[in-house]
């Protein structure tokens, strides 16, 4: 049984994206999850190359790790998401997962301010479906720029 339990743990460990230490969950869970994600979102690279053709209500999610809040340039943010940028707010796993679960909740709590609306409606409904979207966002997303000062987890 003990054999059978390692086993299992180290299989379920290596099938977990863990992209460039940007994300915790299952990558394959993700990418099947973000099938819901795609009616609103692409994936397409910098070359312009689609990884997922999907709607362009919302922004192209290609390099969203490590990315600002709003910035995604030739995207209408709404004021909200702007302001939680310039506030500050960059995608990480845990930002990720609070937003998806919540958008216009999260964004009233960040800003602190109980009018503050976001302009996606969609709500992931279970917090692993949103870790393993984020896994799947991370694994075919370049490694995010580093900032000037900052240090790799290697390095730390």
């Amino acid at each position: 049984m003990k054999t059978i339990l390692s086993t299992v743990t180290f299989v379920a460990l290596s099938t977990a994206a863990y992209a460039g230490g940007h994300a915790s969950g299952d990558a394959e869970a993700g990418e099947s999850e973000f099938r819901a994600c795609k009616s609103c979102h692409m994936i397409q690279n910098a070359e312009g190359e689609d990884i997922v053709r999907g709607g362009r209500t919302g922004p192209n999610l290609w390099g969203v790790v490590g990315r600002t809040a709003g910035s995604y340039e030739d995207f209408r943010y709404s004021s909200a998401m702007e302001d939680a940028g310039e506030a500050g707010l960059v995608w990480d796993e845990e930002t990720f997962v609070a937003y998806v679960q919540d958008p216009t909740g999260y964004l009233r709590e960040y800003l602190d301010d109980s009018s503050a609306r976001g302009k996606m409606s969609y709500k992931v409904r279970n917090e692993e479906d949103a870790i393993n979207i984020w896994a799947y966002l991370a694994s075919v997303s370049p490694e995010p720029e580093m900032k000037e000062g900052e240090a790799t987890e290697e390095t730390n």
